[in-house]
């Protein structure tokens, strides 16, 4: 099922990873089309403070992924329902406060990222920061929003949400040009009202009383606050990491190129963030999986995991590298057909990058799987390394050295330095000379339960039920557990599998169960997952037991339910995922 959930989730998930990078890029191509070379060089100059935001929207984002993953992983809704309450009051608080300080000191921030007093590339960096900066509170909730939807299964929510937004940000910005006619101010209006549309989609499903999620003010505390930045502290190392990178290639163009050059960056940086988009799904996805199955201690899940987002990183990764070599000419047109010097420079610089995506889509997704693992100094490393230390060093060296034109390759070495260096860690903490997936995979020997110890099960019909509920009793007896236990297992196998197959299979041949059985001491515990419509059989025992006169009414889940210690039930990424104990 493994690779089946990750096939589902990538595409969405690489859309979704494009709300924040689309309305810049339309931005971008408005900017360049019709406002010209110093309008595109102080869109250049604020792309730090935008991506200030973007980083705690970033910490948001990945932190809720990693602790809500565990907590499914636990079978743990209430503390599901308690990281999104204090998510979205920190999200609140946090914007607010922002929007606030960017206004108060917007002229010394302007200075500070390099727009000079009194010049036009001045009043235009602080024109289109004053436009922008009223959409941060959107801007954050957009990349909240996306594991909250991609957790509840809601993938074609996101789709939409991202297409609409991008639709009225081209049309805005059209409005913009040739009607109201704001230059720059209109061009960060357009993201703002852009980015309240795509939240305002995805807050349907919120309000609905089809939403997996509670808000429950009296559930905030500042210990769980501290978890979700805790999860989310590797990817603000990135951020941060990036938003020192993108200062530094500034400072280095504006001296070696001038303003054509910082253009020219600006156009290839902000095509550059949609290629990125690829190893944000890649590594999104991986983060979310690879959470979940760690907290299981599901090893043989985890290699799957791996082996799934180091094929789709080089695939992925490969295709849109030729996308780019191809289209790089027309693409960089979109933004400006003026300017022969900075056009030229540009489509040089695009095709360099694109040589780097295979290495940053493999960097990106060996980073979140190490930090699911709790690997997070080396998840944070590789963040640093690959986002400002490697590339600030090529930067500085090539442009002082070459000049302009060299820059430019501070994408591939430094991405192609930053995969040697996890190859180089990889080795050392695996104690392996020899590249193999167990090495990369970095799981201690002793990892979760023993092989001889779990047996799992994948079933599409009755008879793969009834199989797997005689293979389980034999199972149990051959660990040892009493005759009761044995029989316990085989019976809730069944009765579970059965009432799955009878009321959630749609007969198209796409369901399927997934059964897990690990022995741990005296119990032995069952994880049953399957893709059907949500049910949760606690919930409804409890929701129907005063209005079920007839004893024998629903017998096979009151049979399961006494016949265990534990039961848990969580609803995520579109699965129902039961854990019971015997």
């Amino acid at each position: 099922m493994i690779k089946k959930l990750f096939q589902q989730m990538i595409i969405s998930q690489i859309v979704s990873s494009m709300a924040v990078t689309l309305c810049l890029l339309v931005d971008s191509i408005m900017i360049g089309r019709f406002l010209g070379v110093d309008s595109m060089a102080a869109y250049g100059l604020a792309n730090p403070v935008l991506l200030i935001f973007a980083a705690f929207g970033a910490l948001l984002s990945s932190g809720i992924q990693v602790v809500c993953s565990k907590a499914m992983g636990n079978g743990d809704e209430e503390s599901i329902h308690k990281y999104y309450t204090i998510s979205i009051i920190v999200a609140i608080v946090f914007s607010l406060i922002g929007v606030a300080l960017v206004l108060i000191f917007i002229n010394p921030l302007c200075e500070m990222l390099g727009a000079e007093p009194g010049t036009e590339v001045f009043r235009l960096t602080k024109d289109y920061l004053k436009g922008f900066v009223f959409g941060a509170p959107a801007f954050i909730a957009a990349q909240m929003l996306v594991p909250y939807l991609q957790m509840a299964g809601q993938r074609l929510r996101l789709v939409l949400a991202v297409l609409c937004m991008t639709i009225a940000d081209v049309a805005l910005d059209l409005l913009n040009v040739y009607v109201f006619k704001q230059e720059m101010f209109g061009m960060g209006l357009a993201s703002t009202i852009s980015y309240y549309i795509a939240v305002g989609i995805g807050v349907i499903y919120f309000l609905s009383k089809k939403c997996i999620y509670k808000f429950q003010r009296a559930l905030f505390s500042f210990k769980s606050l501290g978890e979700i930045a805790a999860g989310g502290v590797p990817t603000v190392i990135n951020q941060i990491s990036l938003v020192l990178l993108v200062f530094s290639v500034n400072k280095v163009m504006m001296k070696t190129g001038g303003n054509l050059a910082v253009a020219a960056y600006s156009i290839v940086s902000t095509i550059a963030n949609l290629g990125y988009c690829v190893g944000t799904g890649v590594s999104e996805v991986s983060l979310m999986l690879a959470s979940i199955y760690h907290t299981e201690e599901d090893g043989h899940s985890l290699r799957d995991i791996f082996k799934a987002q180091t094929f789709y990183s080089i695939i992925l990764g490969g295709a849109t590298t030729a996308l780019l070599m191809i289209f790089a000419n027309p693409l960089v047109r979109l933004f400006l057909d003026t300017n022969p010097d900075a056009e030229s420079m540009a489509i040089w610089g695009l095709r360099v990058f694109s040589l780097c995506l295979i290495p940053s889509t493999l960097n990106a997704a060996f980073k979140k799987y190490y930090q699911a693992i709790g690997r997070i100094k080396f998840s944070e490393t590789i963040s640093i390394a690959q986002n400002f230390l490697f590339p600030a060093i090529i930067v500085i060296l090539f442009g002082n050295l070459f000049g302009e034109n060299a820059v430019w390759w501070f994408y591939l070495i430094g991405e192609t330095l930053a995969l040697t260096y996890i190859t180089i860690m990889v080795m050392l903490i695996s104690k392996k000379r020899f590249f193999s997936l167990d090495s990369f995979i970095c799981l201690p020997y002793d990892f979760g339960s023993k092989p001889e110890d779990t047996i799992e099960f994948a079933i599409y019909d009755k008879a793969g039920i009834n199989a797997a509920s005689s293979a389980a009793s034999v199972f149990c007896a051959q660990k040892g557990l009493t005759r009761r236990k044995c029989m316990y297992t085989g019976l809730c196998i069944e009765e579970m599998g059965n009432n799955i197959i009878e009321h959630g299979f749609e007969g198209n041949g796409k369901n399927r169960i997934d059964i897990r059985l690990v022995k741990k001491n005296d119990s032995m515990l069952i994880r049953i997952r399957d893709n059907c419509k949500d049910f949760d059989p606690v919930k409804y025992m409890k929701m129907n037991q005063e209005q079920i006169g007839d004893p024998g009414s629903h017998i096979g889940i009151r049979m399961t339910l006494k016949m265990v210690k534990n039961v848990q039930y969580v609803n995520s990424l579109g699965l129902n995922n039961l854990s019971l104990e015997i």
